[in-house]
């Protein structure tokens, strides 16, 4: 056969029967999400699961996470070891089988674990894959064995190297730097953060997070404790710490009904947004479940039935909803599920319908209980749900009347938008700008044919400290949704979001590089997060970065966005070079903009993303809150990434 009749033909041979580990290398977004920030640390996370899976079994209670100074990650726990004899079928160590083949582990047999989380088995052996060079070290049976791998492969079997009175597994890896391109180096704060997350959803566990890149003075490495004695108490008090409670403590149940252990925390307080956040097996279901319809059942039919029979709502002239008994709630919802149905493949819906009656139960009994005998509590519980109750029906007036100002209602588009020509969505970006004097600039640097200009009148309304019908009835909000052609509220959920007509599939905030401009940004993005949050999942928001210097020397012009670039061009020019400081977009003239912060082909945009709702949802509370101190002390610790003007 010809070479050219070979290259055309297709046959059996031409299907590559990929063995699971070269699958997970070609593949790597199928198993771990993608191979961008996400998913470098999502390895750490599958690892660590594999410690908690341990711990759920009762048989770990301590967990060591260490970032080195090569950005490799250990992670040793106080388990039973990853068993190192020998498997009768694969003829190789049990260790090199959980370690070299996809679907492997303990996970699947129910008698080694009733729970767990991760990947439902693929989960270390995806990190061997992905990473260039991974260690094992089991200490089991009084002996200490060790196996090494290169990219998923063994370079010698299972071997025992010493005596030992420990027990328990430590897995360090690197993730492959041809697979991971984008950046290798591990983020402390978003380690932190699950890790914290994961004490609190198992408490009595210990995990300590080292970082030996940042040393002291003293030579100690930065380091962090988290444990829980009290579990989702605490974590509900972690997460509302920013708010003012109006009842005395948090209610808290524990049961297990039909083999499903569930847990449950909650508290009211002052504010005007509801904040639910629901587990399964330790993993955040950010889109819900039957987990989260049972709690909602069980809180609701509980809630109105008390509220009826205490004569308040007599006067009320309308029905009450779900929504109004949720308003000003935090809870925490988490069950553990032996065989949790997701649906779809990012894990973020529980499809289990046997879980709904365990929680909606659950949760009624809890609330019962605690209404009957705390009478006080109850009360101010069903006076913020009247509030609540009369807050939505102003907010329903005012939502309409945003309705009727939309594209769609043939109201026409606010006066300020200078709209774009293109017609395709997902062509057009929309930059909102702050004050008329950059709009102008804007208007005049963009690109017509695709970039759309909306300035917006100096600050913005904190939606953190506002009620809803105060937000849609602010002139300046009612403008963004106007402009973006969306439209809110339905019979079932007063607050979704309906974005099959948003006119722009890039939201881009432009605001100045100065504490004003940070403060402006943070307000629209407290907005788009409490009341567009769909926006922000679906990657549409970005935030502009305006360069903060411009560097020259004669004809010759260079821009530089931090201290450190000013510095280095300065040195590259030579003696006779100038710097402008921008202050604000107002100082750049139309071509600048355009060159610097607009222009596709060389502008640096942000992307917003919600990798840890929680922890987004507490930073913004905290930063737009009434509470100073924590605000005053968040700030100091991130100073060093802000530049401030004197």
């Amino acid at each position: 056969m010809s070479e050219e009749i070979k290259k055309n033909s297709y046959s059996a041979d031409s299907i590559q029967a990929l063995e699971g580990m070269e699958h997970v290398r070609m593949r790597p977004s199928m198993y771990i999400g993608d191979v961008g920030v996400r998913g470098l640390h999502h390895l750490v996370y599958e690892v660590v699961d594999n410690s908690i899976d341990e711990a759920l079994a009762g048989h770990c209670d301590a967990i060591q996470v260490i970032i080195n100074q090569d950005n490799s990650i250990s992670v040793q726990d106080n388990g039973r070891g990853i068993p190192v004899d020998m498997h009768k079928k694969e003829g190789v160590s049990a260790l090199e089988v959980v370690m070299t083949k996809i679907g492997a582990g303990g996970k699947f047999d129910k008698d080694s674990y009733k729970v767990s989380g991760g990947l439902h088995g693929v989960g270390v052996s995806c990190v061997n894959a992905l990473s260039d060079h991974l260690r094992a070290e089991v200490h089991v049976n009084g002996k200490i064995w060790e196996q090494e791998y290169e990219r998923g492969k063994p370079l010698f079997p299972a071997r025992p190297i010493g005596e030992t009175t420990k027990r328990g597994t430590k897995v360090t890896f690197r993730p492959d730097a041809t697979i991971f391109t984008h950046t290798l180096e591990y983020s402390y704060d978003t380690l932190a953060s699950r890790l914290r997350e994961l004490a609190f959803l198992n408490k009595g566990i210990t995990i300590t997070l080292t970082d030996l890149r940042e040393v002291d003075e003293e030579g100690k490495a930065k380091m962090e404790t988290f444990h829980s004695t009290e579990g989702l108490k605490e974590y509900v008090r972690f997460l509302d710490g920013n708010r003012t409670p109006i009842i005395g403590d948090v209610i808290y149940m524990e049961s297990e009904k039909g083999e499903i252990p569930v847990e449950v925390a909650l508290i009211y307080n002052d504010s005007y947004s509801e904040n639910i956040y629901s587990y399964v097996n330790n993993i955040n279901t950010h889109e819900g479940g039957t987990h989260l319809q049972g709690f909602r059942m069980g809180l609701t039919r509980t809630l109105k039935k008390y509220a009826d029979a205490s004569g308040l709502l007599e006067k009320l002239k309308f029905e009450i909803s779900g929504d109004d008994f949720r308003e000003g709630l935090t809870a925490i919802i988490s069950v553990k599920v032996m065989e949790p149905q997701f649906e779809g493949q990012t894990k973020a819906k529980l499809g289990n319908r046997e879980v709904v009656s365990p929680v909606s139960q659950g949760v009624a009994d809890m609330l019962e209980a605690y209404l009957e005998e705390n009478p006080q509590d109850a009360k101010i519980i069903v006076q913020k749900v009247i509030l609540a109750a009369q807050a939505r029906h102003a907010a329903k007036k005012a939502r309409e009347m945003v309705q009727r100002k939309t594209v769609m209602s043939g109201g026409g588009l606010p006066g300020k938008l200078s709209d774009c020509s293109e017609q395709d969505p997902e062509k057009c970006e929309i930059f909102f700008v702050e004050g008329d004097s950059a709009g102008g600039t804007a208007k005049q640097g963009r690109d017509r044919n695709f970039q759309a200009i909306m300035p917006l009148r100096g600050k913005i309304l904190n939606v953190e400290k506002a009620m809803g019908h105060k937000v849609f009835e602010n002139e300046e909000i009612r403008n963004i949704y106007t402009a973006l052609g969306v439209t809110i509220g339905t019979e079932e959920d007063s607050k979704a979001l309906n974005l099959s007509k948003l006119r722009y599939h890039k939201v881009v905030i432009m605001c100045d590089a100065d504490v004003d401009g940070s403060h402006i940004a943070t307000l629209i993005l407290t907005f788009l997060f409490r009341y567009m949050r769909e926006l922000i999942e679906k990657g549409c928001v970005y935030i502009a970065t305006p360069p903060l210097y411009m560097v020259k020397k004669g004809t010759k012009k260079q821009y530089a966005w931090n201290d450190e670039e000013r510095i280095a061009l300065m040195e590259q020019m030579g003696q006779g070079s100038s710097v402008q400081r921008y202050k604000g977009l107002g100082e750049m003239n139309a071509e600048q903009l355009w060159e610097t912060t607009m222009n596709p082909e060389f502008r640096t945009l942000r992307q917003i993303t919600l990798d840890n709702l929680v922890e987004a949802d507490r930073v913004f509370s905290m930063l737009m809150g009434d509470e100073v101190p924590p605000r005053r002390e968040f700030i100091e610790k991130n100073a060093v990434y802000a530049k401030i003007d004197a």
